[in-house]
């Protein structure tokens, strides 16, 4: 039997998507009419008479939401201003509460030579923010019974048999090392205690050695890592401190294993596709490039100028080779929406269910091990960070759960007040502005209706 476009669920949220690209450069009254117009009259080719879905992230007034659209509006005035003192080339911003959208702006550059404004639909190296995508990933194969958290990791990677620790240099150089107390499991390499590191973050001989042999060759394949990986000893014993590192990767390639396809075949089948993230890749096609945001770093006189990041030189115009699950993907803001509240609304987004509640639960809880502590007011769980005292962490509500990228991406998801923020900037450097914290405060001081008092 043929199946009939207007009721298919998925293909009403991509179709809504495109129209609301096309209609959107920023979210004014008038604009957000037309959107959910034409949401409206996908809605309405329904031939078979069956009820449709509400689709998510239809367009709002902040106030249906418990918001106010004034204070809401502080947020572009605070980024348009960042722009104007020269300190950021261009950002998006996004909020939605409530399974809505109520505000979606851009403002300043998407390229600052070529005179190029920033618009809603510009596409941006997410680096980081490919992890928490990586976990959900991974996830889904623990939904499937494929393995368990307490499982060892050199159960599906044998190559990661018997790793040992550093423990010093000898005065030869050479490096000295002891068992391990315990093989790294599952649950630790999720939540940065297993024991690896980045070569990029903290200075040791093991992290030395990651540089020497290039670990994370953008030019190779995750095989090519797990190979290089198991010739050398971990940083520090399994499960004895948090320590960020390059685990997500190697969640990238567990995911292979556990699912016999590409993490790229994996993401673009089981995640992508079905929740409507139709610009998130792994590299920029040409029909794409005049949407892709061009990457700042700061001179030594504060002045923004184009420049990639030098640690992890990639080439984002050529299909990509090497999968990087903890920073190889680009994506839009409302490609990032759309995956954070699937994650909000419990696994599930526009009747596509990719993760049972439980297992998103389990995700925003701390896993770190006892003894273990991640960082005053915060906790680690499954490749998210996660608020366990707002007052230290200096924010709001209690299980909040959020990272950021290396060029500036931020996100959070608020289950207490029901919310996601999306912010996409492209920039690198000392000189960049603290715009986490500056739309956190101005986000929340936008609830007028708030359910965590």
């Amino acid at each position: 039997m043929n199946r009939i476009p207007g009721a298919n669920p998925r293909w009403l949220a991509q179709t809504a998507m495109i129209l609301s690209f096309a209609l959107l450069g920023s979210c004014d009254i008038a604009e957000r009419e037309q959107y959910e117009n034409a949401t409206q009259a996908i809605q309405g080719n329904n031939p078979t008479g069956q009820e449709q879905p509400s689709l998510a992230l239809q367009f709002a007034e902040p106030e249906q939401v418990g918001m106010s659209g004034e204070r809401l509006g502080r947020i572009t005035d605070a980024m348009q201003e960042l722009v104007d003192d020269g300190l950021l080339a261009g950002v998006v911003t996004m909020v939605a509460r409530h399974n809505k959208i109520v505000h979606f702006e851009s403002v300043g550059y998407r390229d600052i030579e070529a005179g190029a404004p920033m618009t809603n639909d510009a596409i941006f190296r997410i680096y980081s923010m490919t992890k928490p995508i990586t976990g959900v990933a991974l996830m889904m194969l623990y939904d499937e019974g494929k393995f368990r958290l307490s499982d060892p990791v050199e159960k599906y990677i044998p190559e990661f048999s018997n790793l040992r620790v550093a423990i010093g240099t000898a005065p030869n150089g050479e490096l000295i090392t002891e068992e391990s107390e315990h093989r790294m499991t599952i649950r630790e390499l999720m939540s940065h205690t297993g024991g690896l590191t980045y070569g990029l973050f903290s200075s040791s001989t093991v992290d030395d050695l990651y540089n020497e042999i290039n670990v994370l060759d953008s030019q190779s394949i995750l095989k090519s890592m797990i190979d290089k990986l198991s010739a050398i000893p971990l940083r520090q014993q399994p499960g004895s401190q948090f320590h960020y590192s390059v685990s997500v990767d190697v969640q990238g390639y567990l995911v292979e294993v556990l699912s016999g396809q590409t993490f790229a075949e994996f993401l673009e089948e089981r995640l992508f596709e079905p929740l409507g993230m139709i610009d998130a890749g792994w590299h920029i096609p040409p029909e794409k490039i005049n949407r892709f945001a061009q990457v700042y770093q700061y001179n030594d006189s504060g002045t923004l100028i184009p420049k990639e990041w030098e640690s992890w030189p990639r080439d984002y115009y050529e299909p990509a080779t090497f999968f990087s699950g903890g920073a190889g993907l680009v994506a839009t803001a409302m490609d990032y929406m759309r995956f954070s509240q699937m994650v909000l609304d419990g696994g599930e987004l526009d009747g596509e269910r990719v993760l049972a509640p439980l297992t998103i639960d389990l995700m925003h809880r701390d896993q770190m091990p006892a003894g273990v502590a991640y960082t005053p007011g915060l906790g680690f769980g499954l490749d998210f960070a996660v608020v366990t005292d707002p007052v230290e962490a200096d924010s709001v509500s209690t299980g909040e759960f959020y990272w950021g990228g290396a060029a500036g991406t931020w996100f959070w998801i608020d289950p207490v007040e029901d919310l996601v923020f999306v912010g996409m900037i492209q920039q690198f450097g000392g000189a960049r502005p603290d715009v986490r914290s500056l739309s956190r405060r101005l986000t929340y001081a936008a609830i007028m209706e708030p359910n965590g008092l």
